[in-house]
């Protein structure tokens, strides 16, 4: 390990898409929502937008917790927005208006941008940067658009498809790193880690052949 304390990864994020990508990932964290007011934060560009909101995430979460001297803690935030047609697209207000973006996205291509701040509580340190990769949305019919919508997942997700659930047979492709339209890039996180002295490693943890408990390595 990097550092002689314990690690521990708190992800100020409610979205059960990134804490299954980071379990993929042999990395078992932590889960406190952060309570931001997402509706407050303005930015005319969709990259200065995410990673605003991504710090303030991390820090209301940081802001929460107490460092011990025992243990390392990380606090990870993370926030997605489209970029599309020169708008800046979070979550849909509804149904309605979540069909009405599919309906001027299909056939055509948008960017999604995933902000990361990582503060490291005991060295009052702090990392952060965005992911941004291309989205080509396929030509899809209104009626599949209106059964996407009936669904309710392109509600509670920003830019209102997913590529690891339903909306992903909605895609035609992507140009960029896959996790960044989860909403957690683990190749940028590897490199926010490395930043604050870390290794990528330190947070794995591995599954016991045959058992469902998660144990710490080393």
């Amino acid at each position: 390990m990097s550092n002689s304390l314990p690690l521990r990864l708190v992800l100020a994020s409610q979205s059960p898409a990134r804490r299954k990508l980071l379990q993929a990932a042999g990395i078992e964290p932590d889960v406190l929502v952060s309570g931001v007011d997402e509706s407050q934060v303005i930015a005319e560009r969709a990259e200065d937008l995410c990673l605003e909101l991504a710090r303030l995430k991390a820090q209301a979460v940081s802001d929460r917790l107490r460092s011990t001297a025992d243990e390392r803690t990380l606090v990870l935030g993370c926030d997605s927005v489209l970029a599309f047609d020169g708008e800046i697209l979070g979550k849909p207000d509804d149904a309605a208006d979540a069909t009405r973006r599919w309906q001027r996205m299909r056939g055509r291509s948008g960017v999604l941008h995933t902000g990361h701040c990582l503060i490291d509580m005991v060295h009052e340190s702090r990392a952060e940067a965005v992911a941004s990769t291309v989205v080509h949305f396929a030509d899809v019919t209104d009626a599949e658009i209106a059964a996407y919508v009936a669904t309710g997942e392109p509600l509670a997700v920003a830019g209102a498809f997913t590529i690891d659930g339903l909306g992903g047979a909605f895609l035609n492709g992507i140009e960029g790193d896959p996790g960044t339209v989860v909403g957690l890039s683990l190749p940028l996180l590897r490199g926010l880690l490395r930043d604050l002295e870390l290794s990528i490693t330190d947070l794995w943890t591995k599954v016991a052949p045959g058992a469902q408990e998660i144990e710490p390595l080393g």
